[in-house]
């Protein structure tokens, strides 16, 4: 059975429109949570707001919200004044545009949700415009309204259904310039390339979420089950880190080691790969043409 729908409402492809329902696709409940407690009495502790500047302790009616114009000096908004701000929800994802997936930057992607059909009737409505996103490998471009704030997102077919993946604004992203700008272009041989090609070549797979281990989750729990059974907690030893500097080049041949690395062959991988990615790229130029003239 599914969870409660996080959002209900409509979505619209020009006159086609079906209801739909929106659950959050990540969860953090299976995380390993800690509470503040008292040591002495062992009781969960509880939060106070405190004035910063005479350390009293603020009651409930007397918190308000203000904007920091300059240092220490605020602008309170009051409840309604915000309220006169905020976009209503017309629940209704009204489709806008519709771009190549691979033109969507990364970095804007901000939370996933599925998006699923509301009832019998709405089944028809939502498969059309899901197949059709398939027939065109385009991602559609949308605006929904979630907690009194208004979301750009982007849809797209996940299997019988839809994911839709709130984006980030431009404002809310970090120049990359101001944290590359000094990186340094050193002179790499070609011999380094190949070598670290071939390291790359030893290691390829495919993408497989389930091979994921978040070792310091299993780690927590495992502490938690040891001292609540009443077990003494060993400490490990702090790791030495190491000293030794070696070249990059040697590092590189160290890396190969036990892999049958040989030169010639690291020579022939990387003309091969090579061949292979232009080979590719222009399958791919090719295919982007004749999509885009379609």
């Amino acid at each position: 059975m599914a969870p409660r729908a996080y959002w209900k409402g409509t979505l619209k492809l020009s006159l086609v429109s079906c209801p739909v329902v929106l659950y959050p696709a990540t969860t953090a409940a299976a995380k390993t949570h800690f509470h503040l407690i008292n040591r002495e009495t062992g009781n969960r502790l509880k939060q106070q707001m405190v004035d910063s500047e005479t350390g009293d302790v603020v009651e409930s009616d007397q918190k308000g919200r203000g904007y920091e114009l300059r240092k220490g000096k605020y602008v309170e908004v009051e409840p309604e004044e915000l309220e006169s701000v905020q976009i209503e929800s017309n629940h209704t994802i009204d489709i806008e545009s519709f771009v190549p997936s691979e033109e969507i930057d990364q970095r804007y992607l901000n939370h996933p949700y599925y998006i699923a059909p509301d009832g019998k009737a709405a089944v028809d409505a939502f498969a059309v415009i899901r197949d059709a996103m398939k027939d065109q490998e385009r991602v559609a471009l949308a605006k929904i309204v979630l907690t009194n704030r208004e979301h750009v997102i982007a849809i797209e077919p996940l299997g019988k259904g839809l994911l839709g993946t709130t984006l980030r604004y431009p404002y809310e992203l970090r120049d990359e310039d101001q944290f590359f700008d000094d990186i340094k272009s050193p002179k790499i041989t070609k011999d380094m390339i190949e070598l670290a090609g071939h390291i790359l070549h030893t290691k390829a797979a495919h993408f497989d979420p389930s091979k994921f281990k978040d070792e310091y989750e299993t780690a927590l729990k495992a502490l938690v089950k040891r001292k609540a059974s009443g077990k003494k907690i060993e400490l490990p030893e702090p790791e030495e880190r190491p000293s030794n500097v070696i070249s990059l080049m040697d590092a590189l041949k160290q890396s190969l080691k036990g892999r049958g690395g040989k030169r010639t062959a690291v020579k022939s991988h990387a003309r091969r790969a090579t061949g292979r990615q232009r080979s590719a790229r222009k399958t791919h130029r090719s295919t982007t043409r004749h999509r885009r003239a379609g």
